[in-house]
Parts: structure tokens; sequence; C-alpha cells
């Protein structure tokens, strides 16, 4: 498949029903009609049977075949080339000759040459270098370097979708390992782990089960690893001999001390915790006072409650082992990153501060994948926290008969009694309705003007009504956060702070030019924006496919201002492409409004209608705010 039309099959495969050619060519920077053109090559390739089902409402994929589809295409586009010319440069020694690759791919010499420039691209920064002499090119640099390009081959067709373990290993080249392996050596991997007292990271297990395979492929070539953790720990040894076990059991292939000490620092390092004060690990007595101030700093900036002992300890850990990691490049993939940072932009903020100030100090550069490591300990130590937030209060209203309103009362603490909390029960059949205040009204009698508190239910409850509360208390809670927005976003907006169109530049440039309107509204400065740019650079503000957030870690404004700015297409930014960008400039005064307005801002825009509203509609400054008003109420 050509790449236009297979990130098309790739946004259709992630999303759940149907999709707009609207939202389609959002995604992709081209127009409907573009899309529309993508989408009948897809179709066109699957032959007789449709890929991509057209309608009223858009484009839905048959998974199946666009899935086989995808798996078959050939080694068509550029990259495919690139990865093919890789996968051949890392199984010959002696190198690969020009004239034969070209007429293997079926294409002309000068497209070989040129695939090899993107090949330096994609080693540049690494310890390999390709090597000329005439038609012969070679791939210099040691096996671990190697291994590493074979991982970053692997993670690039991750990213594009490719996560069948069968048409990964085709792509990489592990022709040794058959991928029916896989799934049995993770589940005796994992399982012999927790015996050994150890939490496992299944998310990165994975990645660690990758390498595994790739080093029992390489061996199998008789491309060994040696002279690696000359000193292992005891940790290490006991590891070792887990996988040596492992890898001949489940791969067929027995490899070296070399590469088990390797694969076992990676297990320790990236995919195991240890459980409870039986393991005892040795903390870095510097890491550790880094990390406390690091989370010092952030749970004061943001008024978040994070500064606790067990996450400390337990982050502490996740930093010492990142910088081991770090010193032998080997990064932690992080499948969940980029539904972390829609779902929860305000944790991943906060794991950005603790961050850039743990990279400051460590000298460490963090890519979005390792913050969003460091996001889900802060998620899960503010999940308590939000977890008695979100409970809603309730009224019972059951006219009295027998102990009709005390089962009533019974099953719906049973089912829901984690989200809703029933506070009152009026069991009179003329209740005073607008004495009642909780946020819920759960009634099995009309009420006489009913709104969205009100739930009216059978006085025996089923499943069905049980989960038409649960639907209503959701309903309840958007609600109530959105009004929350709606009355901080008014004070917040400026008719001079509102341009329209954006112009297509790069993310430093759009920053700027949000912000000259600000600074001459002295609102900012010039070291604000400059800051809001160094931001950026350590991870991308677009918190969903339309919405980015610029904004300076440090909230130093003079006044709380938004400047906002509507690009007519949408336009680059980070590795995804956005239409609104919002830079946020925050006053110390308003820090505590700081998380209301950037999370349920960043949920408004979530929403493909909402933004599909705003984009025919919000033309100038009023607009736009009357109908970001209007999306907010619902």
């Amino acid at each position: 498949m050509r790449r236009r039309p297979e990130k098309v099959a790739n946004l259709l495969l992630r999303a759940e029903g149907w999709v707009t050619a609207g939202s389609l060519a959002d995604s992709l920077g081209v127009t409907p009609r573009s899309v529309r053109s993508y989408i009948s090559q897809l179709n066109a390739r699957s032959g007789a049977v449709t890929a991509v089902e057209s309608g009223p409402l858009g484009y839905r994929a048959d998974r199946a075949v666009l899935a086989g589809l995808r798996e078959d295409s050939e080694s068509a586009t550029p990259q495919d080339r690139v990865h093919s010319l890789v996968r051949e440069l890392l199984g010959a020694p002696s190198g690969i000759d020009i004239h034969r690759t070209a007429v293997r791919l079926h294409v002309s010499e000068a497209t070989v040459e040129a695939d090899l420039v993107r090949v330096r691209d994609l080693i540049g920064g690494t310890e390999l270098k390709l090597q000329r002499a005439g038609p012969r090119v070679m791939l210099v640099g040691d096996e671990l370097a190697q291994r590493r390009l074979v991982s970053k081959l692997a993670h690039e067709e991750m990213d594009e979708g490719f996560a069948d373990m069968a048409s990964l290993r085709r792509t990489i080249g592990l022709e040794s390992i058959d991928p029916k392996s896989f799934s049995p050596f993770k589940h005796e991997l994992t399982t012999r782990l927790g015996e050994q007292g150890f939490y496992v990271n299944e998310l990165a297990v994975s990645d660690v089960i990758l390498h595994v395979a790739i080093a029992a492929d390489r061996v199998a070539q008789g491309r060994a690893l040696t002279g690696t953790h000359v000193n292992p720990s005891a940790q290490q040894k006991k590891f070792a001999e887990l996988l040596d076990v492992l890898t001949l059991k489940h791969f067929g292939t027995r490899v070296g001390l070399g590469d088990l000490h390797h694969l076992a620092s990676l297990i320790l390092t990236r995919a195991v915790t240890p459980k409870g004060e039986a393991l005892e690990v040795s903390l870095d007595p510097h890491i550790e006072w880094v990390v406390q101030e690091a989370v010092r700093h952030a749970s004061e900036e943001y008024l978040v409650d994070i500064f606790h002992d067990d996450f400390l300890r337990r982050l502490s850990l996740h930093v010492q082992n990142l910088v081991h990691r770090a010193k032998e490049q080997a990064w932690s993939r992080n499948p969940l990153t980029r539904s972390l940072k829609g779902a929860y932009p305000m944790v991943f903020e906060v794991a950005v501060s603790i961050a850039s100030e743990v990279g400051d100090h460590l000298q460490l550069s963090l890519g979005d994948d390792e913050i969003a490591y460091i996001a889900m300990h802060v998620g899960g130590r503010l999940e308590r926290n939000r977890q008695s937030g979100a409970v809603l209060t309730a009224t019972i209203v059951c006219p009295g008969y027998y102990e009709l309103h005390e089962l009533l009362r019974s099953r719906i603490d049973q089912s829901l009694g984690s989200s809703v909390e029933v506070t009152a029960v009026e069991t009179d059949m003329s209740p005073d309705w607008a004495a009642i205040t909780t946020d819920l009204v759960l009634t099995t009698i009309d009420p006489p003007v009913p709104d969205e508190r009100t739930v009216l239910l059978p006085p025996f409850l089923t499943d069905a009504d049980t989960e038409r509360i649960a639907a209503a208390a959701a309903r309840r809670r958007r609600t109530l956060r959105l009004a929350r927005l709606r009355s901080e976003l008014e004070h917040y907006f400026h008719p001079s702070a509102f341009v329209r169109p954006l112009p297509a530049l790069k993310e430093p440039q759009v920053i700027r030019a949000l912000g000259a309107p600000l600074i001459e509204l002295g609102v900012i400065d010039e070291d604000y924006i400059e800051r809001a740019i160094a931001r950026e650079e350590l991870s991308s503000t677009a918190f969903t496919d339309a919405l980015a957030v610029p904004h300076a870690l440090k909230m130093t404004a003079g006044r709380t201002v938004l400047s906002v700015g509507v690009a007519e297409n949408s336009l680059r930014w980070g590795d995804t492409r956005v239409q609104f960008v919002v830079l946020v400039a925050f006053s110390e005064e308003d820090r505590e409004a700081f998380q209301t307005v950037f999370e349920q801002l960043v949920e408004v825009f979530n929403e493909r209608d909402s933004v599909q509203r705003l984009l025919r509609r919000g033309t100038n400054f009023t607009d736009f705010l009357d109908e970001l008003t209007a999306v907010i109420d619902g």
C-alpha cells in the first residue's frame, strides 16, 4: 500500500465505528477528496470484498479484510524499502551490492541510492555507520548497536499499527523464530517472575520479549553478544538462569552469558518491581533526593497530593532503573502514551514537570514513552483522590410500602456504591422536589419537572436499571466538570488574542504568533514565550488529534489569558496534526483553576463533533466563544 492509504487504514482500524471523511482529512492534512481517493485505492486492492464501507456517517473498516490487506502489502513505499535494506545490511557482514539490490527490488539504482540516504538518517545519532566501497555498502558497528537498530525498526512498525507478531517477525527479519512461541514464552516468564516476588510490568515485558527474540535470532546466525555485564548482580544471575531455560525451551536456542546478562538487565530495569519489603533494593541517595525535589516542586506548582513516602520510593526506583537504561540507550516503549495524554492531560503534565527536573539534575533527555511511565506512577497515586471526588450524592424518592425503599437502597449500594452515595430517602408521595439538592434523584414516581439529575425507576431494579443510573451518573459528572470550565473560560479569553487563520508554521513560530497579542496586553513577556517553546521540546502538547495546548511549566503570567489559533487546514504538531492551538498563560493566583481549565478544555476538543462545529461556525472571536459555550452547555 502507498503511504497515505496505509495511514487511512491505520486510522480506520483504530477507530470505533464510523469516521467522517473530514476527520480523516484533518488527521492526514489533506482534502476530503483525497481521502475518497485513498479509500478507493484500498477497496481496489481488496478485490471482490470491500475493505472499507462507506455510508451517510462516513467510513467504517471491515477489520478482518483491511488488516489482512495491510499484512499482504509489498515493500513498495520508501519506508518499506528502507527497512528491507536495513534487514539485508544486518544480515550481510560483508555488505550488499547496490546493482543486485536494485534488480531484486525492481527499482532503479538511483532509488536504492536515495533509500541509502534514508538509512543514514535512520542510523544517525547511533553507533552505526554505512561504509562504502564502489557498489558495495556495509553496515559498521558493534552487535549491541545493531540489535538496537532491529528494535527501532520493530517499534516503527508498531507505531504504524503492526502489532501482529507474525507480520512484525516478517518485517524485522526474525526468520528463525516461530511467532507462536511468543505467547507461551511470555506466559511462563511472567509467571516465574511473579513466583520470585516481582510485580511484572505487562506493558514493558512485551518489549523485553522482543529483545529476547532478537537475541535468539541473532545468536542462531552466529552473532552472539560478548563482554557485556562483566560483574552482574546476584539478581541478574538469577534472571539469566531463568532466561537460559526459557529461550531454549520456547525459541530452541541456547544463548551465551553475554546475551543472558544483557537480557537479565533489561528485565530488571524495565519489566519488574519488587513486591513489599521482602526484596529491599538499594537506592542511590542522590537519585532519591532528585526525585523528592522534583515531586515536591510539581506538587506545589500543580496543587496535587503526591508527596508521599511510598510514592517517592517507587518513583525513585523507577528513575534509578531509568538511569541504567539510559547508559545502555535501552529506552522503554509505552503503548499507552497517546491514550494517557488524551485521557489524563493533567497527570501527564505533572509527569512532564517531574521528568524535566529529573532530567536536568541527572543529565537525561526523556522521551514521551518514559514520561508516560512517570505519568502512570502519578496517576496511580492520584487515583484514590480521584475516586473519592468522583462519588455523586443521590436522593431516593420511593413512597413507603413495607420495605421497598430499603430494598431499593440496598440494591443501589451493592451495584453502584463505589460511584453513587445515597444520602437521603424520601418516602412521601409529594416530596418537596425543590429542596432536593443532591447530584442525582432516583425516583419511583414521576417528578413534576424531570431534568438530567432525575432517573425514573421501578421499585425492583433490573440490571438494565442500574446501567441507566450509571449512565445518568456519567452524564452528570460531565455536566458538573464542564460547568466549572464554562464559568472559568469566559474570564480568560480576549478578542485580540484570537488568530484565524493560523499560518502553517513550525511549533516555535506558532507559539510566538499566539504569544504576540499577549505580550501587547502586558500578560506575558518574551521569556514566557521561550519557556513555552522549551516545554514543547520536552513533550508535544498535542493532547488530542485536534488541539495543542502550549504553555510554560511555571505559572508566571501577570494574569490568565488564553490565546486561540484556528488553522483552516490542519497543521503538523509533534507527531500528529491539529486544527486548534491554545497558548495558555496562567498566573500564580489562578493556580487552582489550572487543572479544571486544562483537563476540561482537552475533554471538549476530544470530541470530533464539537471540533467540527467550532471549525464551521467559530469564524471570528465572538462566534467562537458563543459556539464553545454552546458545546460546553451540550
